[in-house]
């Protein structure tokens, strides 16, 4: 891998962490707002026990969306790690050790195998 493309490797991870702590942040904002603060509702009381459903799964999705921008931002944090400290390693498949083609890692920055 040249200096170009491990820089340009860098960059895009930095963008990518950059883009999932923005999407965790607004995961977090819209959690501490119910959806009836957010309609201006004063009671909590459901219209319609549909509507009490609908917002109890909007907020699972919610959830399961900011689980998995978490695992991605471990995956980046790690591969900015092997990128800083062990960059004979960053591109490389962690199972064959053959390197992985660029193309891939501007796709998935933090990929581990081919």
């Amino acid at each position: 891998m040249t200096d170009e493309e491990r820089k340009h490797l860098e960059k895009r991870l930095l963008e990518e962490r950059a883009r999932v702590i923005g999407a965790l942040d607004q995961y977090r904002q819209r959690k501490n707002v119910t959806s009836s603060d957010a309609a201006g509702d004063v009671s909590h009381y459901p219209y319609h026990l549909a509507d009490e459903g609908t917002d109890t799964m909007d907020s699972e999705l919610d959830a399961q969306e900011a689980g998995r921008e978490t695992r991605e931002l471990g995956e980046i944090d790690d591969a900015l790690r092997r990128l800083y400290h062990d960059p004979q390693k960053f591109g490389r498949d962690e199972r064959t050790g053959e390197a992985i083609p660029f193309e891939r890692l501007d796709i998935i920055p933090w990929a581990r195998t081919r």
